[in-house]
């Protein structure tokens, strides 16, 4: 009988081994599953999350004291205000269409404000879509006053302009008037025009 008790042991270890082997094979299995099924569903969730539409505009407060304000479109212009009030700019900003530009006359002016080169007394320097704003040199009734003129982004419609869009700029004393489009007869409009 011992030897019937023995064979029976081992078969039932035997039985016991293999269930314990199929068990660990159906995890790996089921984990090897999981794992492909996130790794897929990161292939398609991935690209969705990163090329996400790039904002209107940015605003950030750079160490010096600066303010730097980067265009990607010509609207939200009052939201563009409040956050560069926030970032202590007082400003005016308007989007205008191709061809137009603000009436004169919107207030006392005080000066042309925007360079493109290396002017340290400007109160803005501009750098492609980049504007940097030095808010030390606005007074304390002062608003700085920015009207585009144009497409911020470049299409097959706009390939055939000069220009693409133009940038007016002022710092105004008191209050800003508001602005009313008239034509501007100075935009470089169509091509070979």
């Amino acid at each position: 009988m011992r030897f019937e008790e023995q064979l029976l042991m081992d078969l039932k270890a035997e039985i016991v081994d293999r269930d314990e082997r199929r068990r660990r094979v159906t995890r790996r299995l089921f984990a090897g599953s999981t794992v492909a099924l996130v790794a897929m569903t990161a292939a398609f969730a991935v690209p969705l999350l990163t090329e996400t539409a790039k904002p209107a505009y940015a605003v950030s407060k750079k160490a010096d004291g600066t303010v730097r304000v980067e265009i990607n479109e010509f609207t939200d212009a009052d939201q563009l205000e409040r956050d560069l009030n926030a970032a202590g700019v007082r400003a005016d900003i308007s989007y205008l269409p191709p061809g137009k530009e603000c009436k004169v006359g919107r207030g006392k002016t005080v000066s042309q404000v925007v360079a493109t080169g290396p002017d340290s007394s400007a109160v803005a320097r501009m750098r492609g879509d980049v504007l940097d704003i030095n808010p030390r040199r606005l007074g304390g009734d002062q608003t700085l006053v920015l009207e585009f003129a144009g497409n911020a982004t470049e299409t097959a419609e706009t390939k055939k302009q000069q220009m693409l869009w133009r940038l007016t700029s002022s710092v105004i004393t008191g209050q800003v008037g508001p602005c009313v489009a008239i034509d501007d007869p100075t935009w470089k409009g169509v091509r070979g025009s």
